[in-house]
């Protein structure tokens, strides 16, 4: 993984592995998403944090993509599904 200087751009070597930080308001609505969003994948779902309050969970899903369009998709799917508040 490089970032290019010139313009700022994250340059990757495909297929890597990509680990996406999910939000939500319980780790149910994570595993929800990712069984619906990536059901003919295989991911990593682990336990990364939860809020001060307790009101937020974080979980990171990892998994294998092949370009730039794959993993793009995969960001906009999580982030566009109902269970998911952020994905970073």
């Amino acid at each position: 993984m490089i970032i290019n200087e010139t313009t700022q751009k994250l340059e990757l070597d495909y297929p890597c592995t990509w680990c996406y930080k999910v939000v939500a308001y319980e780790r149910a609505g994570i595993e929800i998403a990712a069984l619906e969003i990536f059901s003919e994948r295989t991911y990593s779902l682990n336990p990364s944090n939860s809020s001060k309050s307790g009101k937020y969970i974080s979980m990171n899903l990892e998994l294998l993509v092949h370009n730039e369009d794959e993993r793009t998709y995969f960001y906009e799917a999580l982030k566009a599904h109902p269970h998911v508040k952020m994905v970073l």
